[in-house]
């Protein structure tokens, strides 16, 4: 889409969901949470910053981040998702884009993700290069439902705009 001054803008949309396990650390928005169980998955499993990646690359119409950083490639094993997103900015550049904002919403029981916000943000913009005050994120239960509510489970979407 042209805006009225001739800037090209698109939106890309993200989601990202992970087991959780007892014993695990808990990694969102680059930030350890003091909890009993964490995300498992291949990278840190950083739910959070999965789902802004999916949005940027989606809205680049560059994939998603399975074909980019697969989990049958060890050079991921373990790496910190803040490492993929600066891969996912550097792509995009690539390709004319800058980064406008993202705003994210989490989906868990516990624990409360409140106190941990301006870390994540922080974290976030440092990789981006996006101002804090462009970064949106909130959290949401699932009202005690299904896995999320039973705590098996997190889930992340992310919505973000381009430009260029």
């Amino acid at each position: 889409m042209l805006t009225s001054s001739g800037m090209k803008i698109k939106v890309g949309f993200g989601f990202d969901v992970h087991q959780m396990k007892e014993g695990h650390p808990f990694i969102v928005g680059g930030v350890q949470l003091e909890h009993h169980a964490g995300a498992f998955g291949h990278s840190d499993a950083d739910v959070l910053v999965h789902a802004i990646c999916d949005a940027i690359l989606g809205a680049a119409n560059l994939g998603d981040i399975g074909l980019h950083f697969p989990n049958t490639d060890m050079r991921w094993k373990g790496v910190s998702s803040l490492v993929l997103l600066e891969e996912c900015v550097r792509l995009i550049s690539e390709k004319g884009w800058s980064l406008g904002n993202i705003d994210a919403m989490l989906v868990l029981e516990a624990p409360k993700i409140k106190p941990y916000i301006p870390a994540m943000r922080k974290n976030i913009a440092a990789v981006t290069g996006l101002e804090e005050e462009d970064i949106s994120i909130k959290a949401t239960t699932n009202e005690t439902m299904g896995f999320i509510g039973r705590q098996e489970g997190v889930v992340a979407y992310a919505v973000c705009l381009i430009q260029k």
